[in-house]
């Protein structure tokens, strides 16, 4: 299974660190989305069947820069798609690899590249599944996709605004308005929406040519993986879900 080959990097100590560097999103996010970046191309490298060296790599909601040298220092030819042409130039990282597209609509030919991968997008569209589609669509036979997304009745669900996505989703925004006096970056209903374990699953498995060959919880360390099989559970537990696909 491609998890296993995962599963000894993520220790307790790797589940700490990435912990203690989400602290910083908000005060520091150059620290924290270089990290995290450093992470995802490590988790891709291992669910790949191949090293990365010269291996096409599709990155959807590719941000500001931070995964295009992490992949990019792994010898990957990286191309990330962006619709927010904000976020692309917000940390003033030159874009030699970056198109502005949406992950629904991907302006890349079937079967083009070797590995089609999102990272923490999904929630944020109101349609993850037709972008997850276009994932598989552009990639090779035998190629990975990786769909990385956090679980709306997680802790972390709410994103900016903490735990009071719990008392709904609107609410939490207005609350989040009062409190800091502007509206969440991630508003509820325009750019972050309830997404599901048991959604992202139940599309993987109907998904007619490519095989889901693992689902694990992406930040917890290997031994607390089994929660992402206990139906509910898996919702709260699990805070960001991984699939992991073959195309065939």
């Amino acid at each position: 299974m491609p998890a296993d080959a995962f599963a000894r990097h993520a220790t307790w100590s790797r589940a700490r660190r990435l912990l203690h560097e989400f602290g910083y999103e908000q005060t520091a996010p150059d620290r924290f989305y270089s990290a995290l970046a450093e992470d995802t191309a490590d988790m891709v490298a291992a669910l790949h069947p191949v090293p990365l060296a010269r291996q096409s790599v599709l990155d959807v909601g590719g941000g500001p820069g931070f995964f295009a040298d992490a992949f990019t220092r792994r010898g990957a030819d990286y191309l990330s798609v962006e619709p927010d042409a904000g976020e692309m130039h917000a940390a003033g990282i030159d874009h030699r690899t970056c198109v502005r597209a949406q992950g629904e609509h991907l302006p890349l030919r079937t079967a083009s590249v070797d590995v089609a991968y999102s990272s923490n997008v999904a929630e944020h569209t109101p349609t993850p599944w037709a972008m997850a589609d276009e994932l598989v669509r552009v990639t090779r036979p035998g190629g990975t996709v990786v769909l990385s997304y956090t679980l709306w009745w997680g802790p972390f669900g709410g994103h900016e605004m903490g735990l009071t996505h719990y008392l709904g989703g609107q609410r939490a925004a207005r609350m989040y308005a009062r409190r800091h006096r502007r509206i969440p970056k991630n508003l509820y209903g325009v750019s972050l929406f309830p997404i599901t374990a048991q959604a992202g699953l139940a599309w993987a498995r109907a998904v007619h040519d490519a095989r889901l060959e693992a689902a694990f919880p992406r930040y917890l360390p290997h031994w607390a993986w089994p929660v992402a099989k206990v139906p509910v559970l898996s919702e709260v537990a699990a805070t960001n879900l991984v699939l992991v696909l073959r195309k065939r």
